[in-house]
């Protein structure tokens, strides 16, 4: 196992990258793939416009392309009294030995949004 680059962090396996936040296949199979982010709005109640339709995604993308690949999405409507959101997304994909697959968040609300610590993200092979 590798040390853990910060406290409170477990990190194990070579595919792994913390700075662009990608999750590389070392080998071609299943992977199931867990994501949990907690989101807080940074923009005062006051300035806000109404929020009626505003919805948040999260998805786990392979390559960065949602439209191409097979994802995983989940949707949370948000409410127009709450600051702080957590969502989940959970499931399996398949990829291929160099494929990466990486988190998105798509804000329709129209606030500035910020991912607080404590959300994760975790990539486990299943099979080949």
């Amino acid at each position: 196992p590798r040390q853990p680059e910060r406290e409170g962090m477990f990190h194990r396996g070579p595919g792994l990258n913390l700075t662009s936040g990608q999750y590389t296949a070392p080998l071609a199979g299943y992977y199931t793939f867990s994501t949990t982010l907690h989101i807080a709005r940074r923009e005062p109640r006051r300035k806000r416009q109404g929020c009626r339709g505003s919805r948040l995604r999260v998805l786990i993308c392979v390559h960065s392309c949602c439209q191409h690949y097979s994802h995983l999405e989940s949707v949370s409507w948000l409410e127009s009294s709450g600051d702080l959101f957590t969502i989940s997304v959970t499931g399996t994909l398949y990829l291929q030995a160099g494929q990466y697959a990486s988190v998105f968040v798509d804000n329709t609300a129209g606030s500035p949004l910020t991912v607080q610590s404590g959300s994760d993200f975790s990539a486990v092979l299943l099979g080949v």
